[in-house]
């Protein structure tokens, strides 16, 4: 008698080259799958035949034809694409049911090169909604899961759009940890160096010469958060980027900026704050002030919403796992010590 258990399925691609597209190169596409979930992938031609436990073949199976669907659709697979779609499936999260074609569809912005802007992950996909349909946003996560890329790209996509007439960045102009001393040049070159992160979005998106045009003419202001101090912005696409590095005083002074007709998104990591010892971050403070209230949303993105390099993804799970594991050992010696006579 065979095993119940054992399962085997097909999966036909028709077309050469979204097979290829499937398979990845050098099948790299097919060996993720394998991994993830302990099934076998055999390709004859233009077909893949799963086997493996009958829950897993039926899992990749579902995620093959998914994965099928939007390269009927003309959209192009990244590699993230297909290592995001293998994480949802593998988790068994309620969200891989619903479809990563949305992803692909929601484009944001085009930059100057004619790449499409457009979430990547799901949790992407919600900080965008959010940004739609709220006057002021928090978006809180890791490095690398897109906060401020994807705000400076809704703030684009809304003056093209003519709902805003300016667009203003800011951050506080606080060091990561170390001293960078005296700094040459007037005072707006004193600052860039903390805007540069900014800038580059800007210029990835816009291109140098746009960027430039925008800025010459008063539609698009980098500044460091001090400047924001007794202005009123209206009509204004407002961003606060590193808002964990801002006091709770600073957090204010920037949320009582807005105007009539304006937007605000504040992005930061908590996990990454850099201000000195004592000083407590304006953005740990805000999430209780401003929790429930009308108009406002928060937006917490996780390391698997992470785009950059998969080793990006890895530093910050190990992190979260040093954190924890430091946090409880405190705790038990803070317990032992109020136990000891």
């Amino acid at each position: 008698m065979g095993n119940p258990e054992y399962g085997e399925a097909t999966v036909a691609v028709e077309d050469n080259a979204q097979a290829l597209a499937l398979f990845g190169k050098f099948d790299q596409n097919l060996r993720m799958i394998e991994d993830s979930f302990g099934v076998r992938l055999v390709t004859r031609g233009n077909t893949i035949t799963v086997t493996g436990p009958g829950a897993d073949v039926e899992r990749v199976r579902a995620l093959l034809e998914r994965l099928l669907g939007l390269l009927e659709e003309g959209h192009h697979l990244s590699g993230h694409d297909v290592k995001y779609a293998v994480d949802l499936a593998r988790e068994g999260a309620p969200a891989e049911n619903e479809s990563i074609a949305d992803l692909h569809s929601d484009v944001v912005v085009v930059t100057a090169h004619g790449r499409p802007i457009k979430p990547k992950t799901l949790g992407q996909k919600a900080y965008v909604d959010a940004m739609r349909r709220n006057g002021l946003v928090f978006g809180i996560g890791p490095a690398g899961t897109g906060k401020t890329y994807l705000a400076v790209a809704m703030a684009l996509a809304g003056f093209k759009e003519k709902r805003y007439q300016r667009i203003i960045l800011t951050r506080p102009a606080v060091e990561a940890g170390e001293k960078l001393g005296f700094l040459p040049g007037d005072l707006q070159e004193k600052v860039d160096p903390y805007l540069r992160p900014l800038y580059d979005s800007l210029w990835d998106i816009l291109g140098l010469d746009t960027f430039q045009k925008l800025r010459e003419r008063g539609i698009i202001e980098v500044a460091p958060l001090a400047y924001m101090r007794g202005r009123t912005l209206d009509d204004s696409f407002i961003i606060l980027d590193e808002a964990q590095n801002t006091t709770p005083e600073q957090m204010k002074m920037f949320l009582t900026r807005m105007g009539f007709g304006s937007k605000a998104v504040v992005t930061g990591d908590i996990t990454q704050i850099d201000l000195p010892r004592g000083k407590y971050s304006g953005l740990e403070e805000v999430r209780t002030v401003l929790k429930g209230v009308e108009g406002i949303e928060f937006v917490y993105l996780t390391d698997r919403d992470v785009v950059r390099h998969e080793l990006v993804q890895k530093i910050i799970q190990a992190y979260e796992h040093f954190n924890q594991a430091k946090s409880a050992a405190e705790k038990a010696a803070q317990l032992a010590d109020k136990l000891e006579p």
